[in-house]
């Protein structure tokens, strides 16, 4: 046996059975979003273009996002596990747009 397997032994003697679920049905299912703020930088197309590109939003849904940021302020781009949204606000930010996280008002 490796290292691994000898924790893996310990962990499924010593943890409950409800404890060790990785079937990904728990009570917090997508509890982050990323946000995307408007600001007097970017043009609109531009924006438009990095949600088709980065998350393969539709032409459509891209432009009505884009739209949202614009008149509303802000728009959900995103939404999943924080890790994840944290990798998007990243990649927000590496295409010079301003982007936030926080957890989901949909719980």
């Amino acid at each position: 046996m490796n290292a691994l397997s000898d924790v893996r032994a310990v962990v499924a003697s010593t943890v409950p059975v409800e404890a060790t679920r990785t079937d990904g049905s728990t009570d917090t299912a997508d509890p982050w979003v990323t946000l995307v703020w408007n600001d007097p930088v970017n043009l609109m197309s531009y924006v438009s273009y990095v949600f088709e590109s980065y998350f393969g939003h539709p032409q459509a849904r891209a432009h009505e996002l884009m739209l949202q940021v614009h008149r509303d302020g802000r728009a959900v781009v995103s939404s999943g596990d924080r890790e994840r949204m944290e990798v998007d606000v990243q990649a927000m930010h590496s295409y010079g747009l301003w982007a936030t996280l926080q957890r989901s008002e949909d719980r």
